[in-house]
């Protein structure tokens, strides 16, 4: 192998110095001496689903594509796969100048595409994905035992030895089915991700010890792949860095509909489904179908229509204590039917997905029922940076770093998918959210979330020495290249990093696939819902 590529999702400065000073990562820690390392710049939006693609493609959302867990045509929407993401990855390039790969666990690449080596999908792609070649899960759980994308959602808030153990298996299963491929491909290029580090924040983000726990499992099984395949460099990096969330949590809609550009509506009347897939505050059992909850729904769609909506329950359940009992109790698809939700169809604009971290005008001709006519955008699109760049928390501090037009952060053929606006919290301080809660302000949701620095290290024969550097997201996939002597493609965003040869720039053929696939797959919509991604 002549370059591993590890992805630990999350990792970061202030995750990463307490491990390596507690000598729980010695092998990461050695990498991290060795060779180049330091902070790496994410991208807008920091998140998964997007930040995973600027890794392998190298450009930028506005032409990868891929801007949140949702892929969106019109108020419809569907969980977002590699077919959505219109760039070709560096394996796809590595496969066109005749190197062989093996690609495990990466966010975002199922279905899997044709290359010389193997892929197995990582998160979004459903728990038995199509794999290239085809059969190879099969091989792969003949081989090592189960595999599995995702783990059992969580019971309670405190982690049990058989959550801390399933953390550690799935960690585990990640490096050893990459071995078994490596073994069987003989690949040029490997490259193996690593999830589970940054859901532990989402789940359980007051324990250490299980942080610590998934850290250690990830650092043996990094130095089980270098001792067994022996690469001539090592790449570690992280798709964005996570951290305390000492702000509030911010709830957009509520702030607009203040300011006149969304409108409410409640019950089966609500468009569309998406904007309440995850737990409301009255959520926390399981969904399901059946005749009597059919009736629920119905009725309790209907009291919300004049007002009663879930939130409102919920509210008066909190004052006499009765809220978590009785939401352990209500089914998901019942608790969404009385849910308060944005009118899309009658809204001016509205945030439909709180990973884009931004604003979508509800444009005449670009949306199904648009009501802003194309010479008014503009205005509108000026009025809305107004009034939240006016954005005050309790304490009376902005609640935005920045709130900027698209375009000065994204370029290239789908910029038209992002949001109009785009609103970055200060220092990444705030928890902000789509839903629709009573108040504009709460406490986070989560107590850790994440932030734009993430952290990279490159090691090994590429490297003349060690020292620190910084760098951005997009430079990881034209540093990859160089390291084989592959040129860049001429449209990525990012450049080598200057502690290796540069191999150059090329114009590479356009990414092409027939046809987009759906992944219309309601445990992974319920998984990502969990884990807060999907609201």
């Amino acid at each position: 192998m002549q370059t591993l590529l590890v992805g630990i999702d999350a990792a970061c400065k202030r995750v990463l110095d307490p491990l390596f000073e507690a000598g729980a990562t010695p092998t990461l820690e050695s990498l991290f001496e060795s060779g180049v390392s330091g902070t790496l710049e994410s991208q807008i939006p920091p998140w998964t689903p997007s930040a995973w693609p600027g890794v392998y493609t190298g450009v930028n959302p506005g032409q990868h594509g891929a801007f949140s867990f949702l892929t969106f045509e019109g108020y419809d929407w569907d969980v977002i796969n590699r077919t959505d993401v219109d760039e070709l990855a560096i394996w796809e390039l590595l496969d066109r100048q005749g190197f062989s790969s093996v690609v495990v666990n990466v966010p975002v690449t199922g279905p899997a595409d044709e290359i010389d080596g193997a892929i197995v999908p990582g998160y979004t792609a459903p728990e038995d994905p199509r794999c290239h070649p085809q059969g190879l899960l099969d091989d792969i759980r003949e081989e090592i035992g189960e595999y599995r994308i995702y783990g059992e959602i969580p019971a309670r808030k405190t982690p049990s030895e058989a959550k801390i153990e399933e953390y550690c298996s799935l960690t585990r299963s990640r490096g050893e089915a990459f071995r078994y491929l490596a073994d069987r491909f003989d690949p040029d290029f490997g490259f193996l991700q690593f999830q589970q580090t940054d859901t532990v924040f989402h789940e359980y983000p007051d324990h250490w010890n299980v942080v610590e726990r998934i850290y250690e499992t990830v650092d043996e099984q990094v130095r089980a792949t270098i001792d067994e395949h022996d690469p001539d460099t090592v790449i570690v990096v992280s798709d964005h860095g996570i951290g305390e969330y000492e702000g509030y949590e911010f709830r957009v809609n509520e702030f607009l509909a203040d300011e006149g550009f969304v409108e409410r509506t409640a019950g089966e009347s609500g468009m569309p489904s998406w904007s309440s897939i995850a737990e409301s505050e009255l959520l926390e059992g399981k969904s399901g179908k059946s005749d009597e909850r059919s009736i629920l729904e119905r009725s309790l769609s209907a009291a919300a229509s004049v007002g009663l909506t879930s939130q409102r329950i919920a509210a008066a359940l909190d004052r006499v204590g009765l809220k978590e009992t009785v939401a352990k109790r209500v089914p998901g698809d019942i608790a969404r039917a009385a849910a308060e939700q944005v009118d899309f169809e009658s809204s001016t604009a509205y945030m439909r997905s709180r990973i884009e971290l931004g604003v979508r005008i509800n444009l005449v001709g670009r949306e199904p029922s648009g009501i802003v006519e194309p010479g008014e955008y503009e205005t509108v699109r000026t009025r809305l940076i107004d009034a939240l760049e006016g954005a005050k928390t309790p304490n009376g501090d902005p609640v935005f770093e920045s709130v900027v037009r698209r375009e000065s952060l994204y370029h290239g053929k789908h910029v038209e998918n992002a949001p109009d606006i785009v609103t970055i919290p200060a220092e990444f301080d705030h928890f902000l959210t789509a839903s629709l809660r009573g108040d504009q302000f709460g406490p986070p949701q989560e107590p850790w979330n994440h932030k734009i620095d993430g952290s990279f290290a490159v090691s090994g024969t590429a490297i003349e020495a060690p020292g620190t550097a910084t760098a951005h997201l997009f430079d990881i996939a034209p540093t990859v290249l160089a390291t084989l002597d592959v040129p860049a493609s001429d449209r990525m965003d990012g450049s080598a990093m200057p502690c290796v040869e540069p191999a150059g720039r090329k114009a590479y053929p356009e990414y092409h696939r027939d046809g987009k696939t759906r992944t219309d797959d309601a445990k992974v919509e319920q998984q990502l819902a969990d884990l807060g991604y999907i609201e």
